[in-house]
């Protein structure tokens, strides 16, 4: 079955950075739509970043600027850098993925199929 493991939180002070990684050892390749997600909290899932087959890139307006998504089909991971982190950034990052055609977003949650379990950041 589908496992997206989730890496690279931490705790790092205001201003610094963090890189989140999702692996996926064996259906990378059939996924289309990558994002992340994050839940602070209040416990409300907040849609971060979205990545689409072409490339297509988007973010979040709290993070506009800041935090890049991408994708390494060779690692079979997706990443999230984090730059200028701000204590409201602080959440579990949950990774999220969708293996068929068409176009997604993250503001869409049903857009996404499989979900990891989430790393924590910290941010103080």
């Amino acid at each position: 079955h589908v496992q997206l493991v989730e890496s690279g939180g931490g705790s790092v002070q205001t201003g610094g950075s963090l890189r989140l990684a999702c692996s996926e050892s064996r259906y990378f390749d059939t996924f289309t739509c990558m994002a992340w997600f994050r839940q602070g909290p209040e416990k409300v899932r907040e849609g971060v970043a979205s990545i689409e087959p072409d490339g297509t890139v988007a973010y979040s307006d709290s993070v506009k600027g800041r935090f890049t998504i991408s994708r390494d089909i060779a690692r079979n991971s997706v990443f999230l850098q984090m730059n200028s982190l701000q204590p409201e950034d602080a959440a579990v990052y949950v990774c999220a993925a969708d293996p068929r055609p068409g176009p997604c977003h993250y503001k869409n949650v049903g857009d996404f199929r499989y979900w990891g379990q989430g790393t924590q950041v910290t941010v103080s």
